[in-house]
């Protein structure tokens, strides 16, 4: 990869996030120029300033609802690449600020495609939405990316639309060689760094850290789990292929698990308490107000065939990279950027071995 990224341009946004930090990350060792752009740091702790990526890196503050300060951006730093992961990405946050999540998630892509539009220089573009895009049948096959886009809940609902509104742009101003646009739908994420409320892993996490019991409220909820690497890589993959072949211009692609890493909380949990020897966990129901998709899957086969994209570890080699990360980070055994580094590099040894 370090020769499509060496010394080129590549504007983030949302880099200060738990992907778009590793994405940073990823990105500075392969000698890229990153413009990050984001509103603020979002979370305490913080991945991005635990690692110090502003020393690193063009740290800018800027929100992505403002097209006046994305336009200025895109024309000052002129970006060979682009990464939009600016987003409001939690599905429980989006029943209390649903005027936030649809204008930041809908608008600010909006925001980018339309800062496109005046750039004159060739640029390669990844948006980054979600396996929640899909309107949600649960059902067990997995969906493909020609399956109906919608959502009930407005974080789904929000993902579903940009993605209507980058299908326009790429239809009706991007259908020439200078601009090339691909969408990327992941899977439930997961990995050492998020620190985002009402997630999960990190829920956990910050329990156990205390000797608490970790709260569950949809134990026999199914996500396709997988490591914030695996996601990271596809993009980085999507975004070459992109780069070298015309065709793929517009085209979305999911980047998921094997279907049998789907696997409900409760396994999820279980299998993160092996590493971290937890105190166990307590069941409540969640709000009626608040509901879920019990069961999402997604097929990747299309970026198998036509990006020669796979994932790299199974289930239990994903959930003992994410704990050894939180086990470090509360150990301070090692710091924090030299042990990414080192899963990083752990990972590229397990893709090799295994192509």
């Amino acid at each position: 990869m370090k020769k499509f990224f060496k010394n080129k341009t590549v504007i983030v946004t949302g880099h200060t996030g738990f992907k778009g930090s590793w994405l940073t990350l990823i990105l500075i060792h392969l000698g890229a120029k990153v413009i990050g752009i984001s509103n603020n740091i979002p979370t305490k702790p913080s991945f991005f300033q635990s690692l110090k990526l502003n020393k690193k890196i063009k740290d800018l503050r800027a929100d992505i609802r403002d097209l006046t300060k994305v336009k200025k951006i895109l024309k000052k730093y002129q970006p060979d690449y682009i990464f939009h992961l600016a987003a409001q990405s939690l599905v429980k946050r989006s029943f209390r600020e649903p005027s936030n999540t649809f204008t930041t998630n809908i608008v600010g892509t909006l925001n980018i495609l339309e800062s496109l539009r005046s750039l004159k220089k060739k640029c390669v573009s990844v948006i980054i939405t979600s396996d929640k895009s899909y309107k949600n049948f649960e059902i067990q096959r997995g969906y493909i990316e020609d399956d109906i886009l919608g959502g009930e809940d407005p974080y789904s609902a929000s993902k579903g639309s940009a993605e209507l509104v980058i299908q326009s742009y790429c239809k009706s101003f991007f259908n020439k060689d200078k601009k090339r646009i691909g969408v990327a739908r992941a899977g439930n994420v997961i990995g050492g760094g998020d620190w985002s409320k009402d997630r999960l892993v990190p829920d956990c996490v910050k329990s156990w850290s205390k000797n608490k019991k970790a709260i569950l409220r949809n134990p026999s909820s199914t996500r396709p789990w997988q490591h914030v690497l695996e996601a990271v890589f596809g993009y980085l993959t999507l975004s070459i292929k992109l780069k070298k072949n015309i065709k793929l211009h517009g085209e979305a692609f999911n980047f998921g698990p094997n279907n049998k890493i789907n696997k409900n909380v409760l396994e999820l949990v279980k299998e993160m308490k092996k590493t971290w020897n937890a105190v166990s966990w307590k069941i409540i129901k969640a709000a009626k107000d608040e509901k879920e998709s019990k069961l999402l899957k997604l097929n990747s086969n299309k970026a198998k065939e036509k990006l020669k994209w796979q994932t790299t570890l199974n289930f239990r080699e994903t959930i003992k990279m994410t704990i050894d990360w939180y086990k470090n980070f509360y150990d301070k055994k090692n710091d924090n950027y030299n042990f990414s580094i080192n899963q990083i590099s752990n990972y590229l040894q397990f893709k090799k071995k295994r192509i």
